[in-house]
């Protein structure tokens, strides 16, 4: 109830801020995204291209909370966005509740261009990224490679100060995974009690061993650049930067959690049918997701995208085929479902 109560407050702000000064031609489709840099390289290459080729104009708002911004929307019965792209649990959010227009696959990707992960009943995939273990290279003991998330908990064969994200999501999946949890059988084992006291008691492990817990993606950064910790979490775009500055920095795939930016289109817009053009237009061309994968590290699931990429580059990105195979999707209706609950019980283990 608390979680829905935050809601409906976000989303009374969220829709007086969306309906002001929107009211859009009838060939401009609106889309709600996340602004800044990112919305800049997606107007380079989804939005002026697709104006160029359809005649329809794309007015990319910079947003947040976009959940509660779509909830608003249905209970006014006003909807302003025409679509967006949304972070897994907003997502499944808006998913689980009917917000969200089906696609026809069939006709939005006649070609098979777009793989079955990346094809859902009312969204698709146009981007991703990873939480992975980084390491300092130089400093892992002589003729040893960290190989995955049973070694990071390994303190004595790798010894070194760790730090992990202050997240109830992934650290509960990695620690199942230290444990010999099978990537397949993750969510099966976290549904149950018995799984999620199991992650728990394998974080009592290495909680002394933590000597941070971050909260935002540039400390990991600046933690192993010091020197402050050997092993940590990370989202991969950022490590390899900082290898490529520098510092013996290198990403271990085995693990990671790759989490999908999904685009949909809002129940309600009246640009429909555009919406769908958009998606299909930005997902099932290889070409214009390498582009984009090229400019940001955070590539899609277009079959074909590494044809068009540097292959050492596409070696440091996460749906790489050497890379996607070693990890596992993150499971937002699972985490829609259950983060409130596990979220306070995480809060009140770091505590003790």
């Amino acid at each position: 109830m608390k979680r829905f109560a935050k809601l409906l407050a976000a989303a009374s702000v969220a829709v007086a801020g969306v309906g002001a000064g929107t009211a859009m031609a009838e060939d401009t489709l609106v889309w709600a995204g996340s602004g800044g840099g990112l919305a800049e390289v997606w107007k380079e290459v989804f939005d002026d291209p697709f104006t160029a080729e359809t005649g329809v104009k794309v007015d990319g708002l910079a947003t947040s909370d976009r959940a509660s911004a779509i909830k608003a929307m249905m209970v006014a019965g006003r909807v302003t966005w025409d679509a967006a792209e949304l972070p897994p649990v907003d997502y499944a959010i808006a998913s689980a509740n009917g917000w969200l227009e089906p696609l026809d696959w069939d006709k939005m990707d006649p070609n098979n261009m777009v793989p079955e992960a990346g094809r859902l009943p009312d969204a698709g995939i146009a981007a991703t990224y990873s939480t992975i273990i980084a390491v300092r290279t130089d400093k892992q003991p002589d003729g040893q490679s960290m190989t995955g998330w049973a070694d990071f908990w390994n303190v004595e064969k790798f010894p070194g100060g760790r730090a992990l994200q202050n997240s109830v999501i992934e650290n509960l999946e990695f620690a199942l995974l230290a444990d010999g949890v099978a990537r397949d059988d993750l969510y099966k084992v976290l549904a149950t009690p018995e799984g999620q006291d199991r992650a728990f008691a394998k974080l009592d492990e290495i909680k002394p061993h933590v000597v941070a817990w971050w909260t935002a993606g540039a400390q990991p950064v600046q933690m192993l650049s010091d020197g402050e910790v050997v092993y940590t979490t990370a989202w991969n775009g950022r490590i390899t930067k900082l290898a490529s500055d520098g510092t013996p920095a290198a990403i271990v795939w085995a693990g990671g959690a790759l989490k999908p930016t999904y685009v949909v289109v809002i129940k309600g817009s009246k640009m429909v049918e555009a919406g769908k053009k958009y998606i299909s237009f930005m997902v099932t061309d290889p070409k214009r997701a390498a582009k984009f994968a090229s400019i940001l590290p955070y590539p899609g699931m277009t079959k074909g995208l590494y044809d068009h990429i540097d292959p050492e580059v596409g070696k440091s990105m996460p749906t790489h085929p050497d890379n996607m195979s070693q990890q596992f999707v993150v499971n937002a209706k699972f985490w829609e479902q259950n983060v409130d609950a596990l979220r306070e019980r995480w809060e009140e283990w770091l505590l003790e």
